[in-house]
């Protein structure tokens, strides 16, 4: 059983990662406005990620006695600029996430809740690789600067993401 603090910490989180999913699902929209299918495509996928990392969530605090909320969820921006800005925001958003899910993992210290440190750890995991998959992608994008042929074989090699499964959201 969670205690009613980690309860509302967890319910928290589950709001940022619906915000999440709003979030590249705008940025989708957006990309597809741009012209850049891969862009677009890659942020569909991230967007399906979010969806399963908050469904766990939601399961992990139902299944160990608490009650999950759904809170009103933020509009997004609708707007980001350049294909090298979208990704920037894509980039301080993660770092976000990855500030509220230790700060998430100190509540579950505070509260002696073990299950769900344990349970946290695998977020954590997530986010260091989020972090450094996004920021792999601005670094190319700064690199290919105005090229228009560079930004298409980035474009291109984004569009070769594969969908997440619920074997990598675990």
């Amino acid at each position: 059983m969670i205690t009613k603090r980690m309860e509302e910490a967890l319910n928290e989180q589950i709001n940022k990662e619906f915000y999440s999913a709003y979030l590249y699902l705008s940025m989708s929209a957006y990309c597809n406005r741009l012209g850049m299918p891969g862009a677009e495509h890659w942020f569909r996928m991230q967007y399906d990620e979010e969806i399963m990392h908050m469904s766990k969530m939601f399961d992990y605090v139902m299944q160990h006695g608490g009650n999950a909320r759904l809170m009103q969820i933020d509009e997004p921006p609708n707007e980001f600029g350049t294909i090298l800005e979208i990704f920037q925001a894509s980039l301080a958003h993660e770092q976000f996430v990855t500030k509220s899910i230790n700060e998430l993992l100190d509540v579950a210290v505070e509260e002696k809740d073990h299950a769900s440190q344990v349970f946290l750890q695998w977020y954590i995991t997530e986010q260091v690789e989020e972090e450094a998959n996004v920021e792999d992608i601005v670094n190319r994008l700064k690199l290919a600067d105005e090229n228009g042929g560079a930004l298409m074989m980035i474009d291109d090699k984004l569009s070769q993401r594969l969908p997440p499964t619920p074997a990598t959201a675990q």
